[in-house]
């Protein structure tokens, strides 16, 4: 039971969600901001078609207006419309259009159509019915296609692609690919556009070309306005070869003459008053020269030339043209007396007169002649007709009503009642002659309107009732439903008015005016005490009415001050109060060192206090220690509690060491801190010899001191010469400076120079010594030397006798090995 009364629960939410939704998108511009989106996106697509082209024109579109109205019905909902069908043409269907008027059919129904239109043609004048190959015309311009041009397979715009895909960023039935069509008039360049509807737009491409008379210099335009006038004068002469032409520079072949000169007929007798262009006239006399004859005149209207031979002379015939008789111009020629034998008017007899002048006689002869249906024959006379009364029983063309006609050859007439057949509009029956087939498309069209009536489109008869009414761009005239003396302004349209989004501006109790949104009109869900019987009972759909609503609470800012006079902020009008900013008080205390650290809150003003900033009785008490800064180098705090003004003197006793830091000294914390800088170096110091020792090795003569011992050594040490013979006690520091220097004397000169001399012959006595020693070591080893070349030489003296081979082996071998390195090369 709980989870059936769960689910119900959980259906009745949902569908009082799904009812709000259905309210709220009724009552919202959302089909207005989807047809703005549709809008923005038939933009795109447009610009994208265009780019290439307007690319060439330096963005200039305005040859483009005749092709951006058919992309426009291409992109509008119904307004494309197969006049064949009367519905709509959609975006996946198979379509035709026209090269004549780019009017677009279904291919099915144009194929219909075409196929009709051959069969009706061919039934009514074609005796071998099909075989001539009659044309079938476009059912709006009626520009006529060959039996082999009919329709048979679906080609997106510009013919490239079969079926081409349907892609909702391109051209309904486009390709995407450039149009390369040749213009109309050709002119040798090929359409820029996207594959599109309707006719391509006039060349875009840049030529340069002279004007009409060529006698301007040739200037670069575009290809579709290439014909242009320098605006001078053409000066070409003129078909009459006296003038020139005075009009300004144009294209063909100059006009006539218009100046009028007097010239004289033909025949010469009379003058007058005729164009240059046409000199050559006629007037209205007759010749009346004298023939060659001498008997009769010439009976020609004025004429150029010799008038020629009387034509009475010669030979001539008789009036039956058997006989042939040379006779004078004056006399007449005779009858032959033979009979006429002319074939006469009904083309099978002759006439049995005799030769006679002037016209036969009618037929007289009886013949027995058939009727025109062939169904009765009767003699009679030859050049009388014969019809009988029986009516032909044949279908005419429409395969609907019987011939009717008297005497019928068979060849019935197609047929002359009125179709009345009522057309695909539904409203209007078809005036045409009675035919087989499908009707045309009803001629007339119907004006839909917009509400207020100004925007008419029209539309073929019978779409009115499915095409959207037009987009007005007229402002609504209806008058306001709320308080507001007028309404937004907003365009013409069918149904309620949107909801008023003006502000409300009623003035409210506080004396502000509301700022919000017109709530005269609310949509409000009514509540109701039903309760559903069970989870088997259907919800009801909410219910929602139209009331007005009260304005809301004043949301003016107003600026408040908190309680702790910190800060004054805005507040809304209906909840102006004192409030609290929720920072510490922030008061100086009694101690007049701390702060009251209490939350923002009310306080009362003291007797004489005229402040608001002064400490009241519901700030804190100061509980805390003396913080206050001691001075420079006392590390003692303060030993009274949080007071106001300075702290008292500090009386403690301070543990240092001395600046050499080898003793601790005990001073007074107050002496310490009062002592300016030379009595802190007496205080600090031991009074002992500092214990630092100096650069050069001594030990510092100082008493203990701050800082780095003086440089300045005092100290004696004793001074050599070079010799290291002499020698003298004077100051470090003056050594350290370089500023003493003990010099040798001539004593110790003599002495070095005896020493240098002692150590030459020494050095002399060793290289002789050696030079002894290698002389001897030398003499030994040839005296050994010499011992084993008498032993060799003992063997030397024994000689073996050579063979011939052994003597010749080389002459013989270096030929051999030479010729073998030849060969192995080769």
């Amino acid at each position: 039971e709980l989870s059936s009364q769960k689910k119900f629960d959980e259906i009745k939410k949902a569908n009082q969600a799904a009812a709000k939704k259905l309210v709220e998108d009724q009552f919202s511009s959302s089909s207005e901001e989807d047809d703005e989106d549709a809008e923005v996106k038939q933009g795109k697509i447009l610009a994208k078609t265009f780019t290439i082209y307007t690319s060439q024109t330096d963005g200039d579109a305005s040859e483009l207006q005749r092709t951006r109205q058919y992309m426009n019905e291409a992109f509008q909902s119904g307004a494309m419309t197969c006049l064949i069908c009367i519905a709509s043409v959609k975006r996946n269907q198979a379509v035709w259009s026209c090269c004549g008027c780019f009017c677009i059919f279904h291919l099915v129904c144009i194929q219909k159509w075409a196929k009709d239109s051959l069969f009706l043609v061919s039934s009514v004048t074609d005796d071998d019915f099909g075989k001539k190959d009659y044309p079938w015309p476009c059912p709006k311009c009626r520009f006529e296609y060959k039996r082999s041009e009919t329709p048979s397979r679906y080609y997106c715009y510009c013919g490239k692609v079969e079926n081409p895909t349907l892609d909702p960023w391109l051209v309904p039935h486009s390709c995407g690919q450039i149009c390369e069509r040749e213009f109309k008039p050709p002119c040798g360049h090929k359409c820029l556009l996207l594959c599109h509807p309707g006719p391509c737009p006039p060349c875009p491409k840049m030529v340069t070309t002279a004007c009409h008379c060529k006698k301007a210099k040739p200037v670069p335009r575009r290809c579709s306005a290439k014909e242009w006038s320098c605006r001078l004068l053409c000066g070409r002469t003129l078909p009459c070869g006296q003038h020139t032409c005075e009009n300004v520079c144009h294209a063909g072949d100059c006009q006539p003459c218009p100046r009028v000169s007097k010239q004289r007929c033909i025949c010469g007798r009379q003058t007058g008053e005729r164009l240059c262009a046409s000199p050559q006239w006629q007037c209205d006399q007759v010749c009346g020269k004298r023939l060659p004859c001498g008997n009769h005149t010439c009976e020609q209207v004025c004429h150029a030339g010799p008038c020629g031979d009387c034509p009475r002379s010669g030979k001539r015939s008789c009036p039956c043209g058997k006989s042939k008789f040379t006779l004078p111009c004056t006399e007449d020629v005779p009858t032959c007396g033979d009979s006429c034998d002319k074939i006469l008017e009904c083309g099978i007899h002759k006439c049995s007169q005799r030769c006679h002048r002037g016209p036969c006689e009618i037929c007289r002869q009886e013949v027995e002649k058939q009727c025109r249906c062939g169904k009765h024959t009767k003699r009679m006379p030859c050049h009388k007709p014969y019809l009988c009364e029986t009516k032909c029983t044949k279908i005419r063309d429409c395969q609907k009503h019987q011939c009717r006609r008297k005497c019928c050859s068979g060849n019935c007439p197609p047929c002359d009642q009125v179709c009345g057949r009522t057309l695909g509009c539904r409203n209007h029956k078809c005036p045409s002659g009675c035919h087989r087939g499908s009707c045309n498309p009803c001629p007339e069209t119907v004006d839909v309107k917009c509400n207020c009536g100004k925007t008419v489109i029209k539309v073929p008869c019978g779409r009115e009732r499915t095409i959207k009414p037009p987009k007005c761009k007229q402002l609504c005239s209806r008058p306001p439903t709320c308080h507001h003396p007028t309404q937004e302004k907003h365009y013409c349209h069918f149904g309620r008015c949107p909801p008023c989004r003006q502000s409300c501006q009623k003035i409210l109790i506080c004396g502000h005016l509301c700022p919000v949104s017109c709530h005269d009109e609310a949509l409000v869900k009514q509540t109701g005490s039903h309760q559903s019987a069970g989870p088997w009972e259907q919800p009801s759909e909410p219910a929602f009415i139209q009331t007005a609503l009260p304005c809301p609470p004043c949301e003016v800012p107003i600026p408040v001050e908190c309680l702790g006079q910190h800060e004054v902020s805005p507040l809304p009008c209906h909840s102006a109060n004192p409030y609290s900013c929720k920072r510490f008080c922030g008061r100086l205390l009694a101690c007049q060192n701390h702060t009251c650290m209490k939350e923002c809150h009310r306080v009362t003003k003291l007797n004489g206090s005229a402040d608001g900033k002064k400490v009241g009785p519901e700030c804190l008490q100061c509980e805390e220690e003396c913080t206050k800064p001691r001075p420079p180098g006392c590390p003692h705090r303060c030993v009274l509690p949080c007071h106001p003004g300075d702290c008292p003197s500090c009386l403690q006793m301070l543990k240092i060491k001395c600046h050499c830091k080898l003793s601790i000294l005990y001073i007074e914390c107050l002496k310490l801190t009062s002592a300016d800088l030379k009595e802190k170096e007496l205080l600090i110091s031991c009074k002992n010899q500092c214990p630092k020792e100096l650069p050069c090795g001594h030990r510092c003569k100082e008493v203990c001191h701050s800082g780095s011992c003086p440089l300045n050594c005092s100290q004696k040490v004793k001074l050599r010469c070079l010799c290291k013979r002499l020698k003298k006690e004077i100051q470090c520091s003056k050594i350290k400076e370089g500023r003493v220097s003990l010099e040798c004397d001539a004593l110790c000169k003599e002495m070095k120079r005896k020493a240098s001399e002692i150590k030459e012959a020494e050095a002399k006595a060793a290289i002789e010594e050696e030079k002894r020693r290698q002389q001897a070591e030398l003499e030994a080893f040839e005296n050994r030397l010499k011992g084993r070349r008498k032993n060799k030489r003992r063997k030397d003296e024994v000689e073996v006798e050579q063979s011939s081979w052994q003597k010749y082996k080389n002459l013989i071998m270096l030929p051999m090995f030479g010729v073998a390195v030849v060969m192995v090369a080769w």
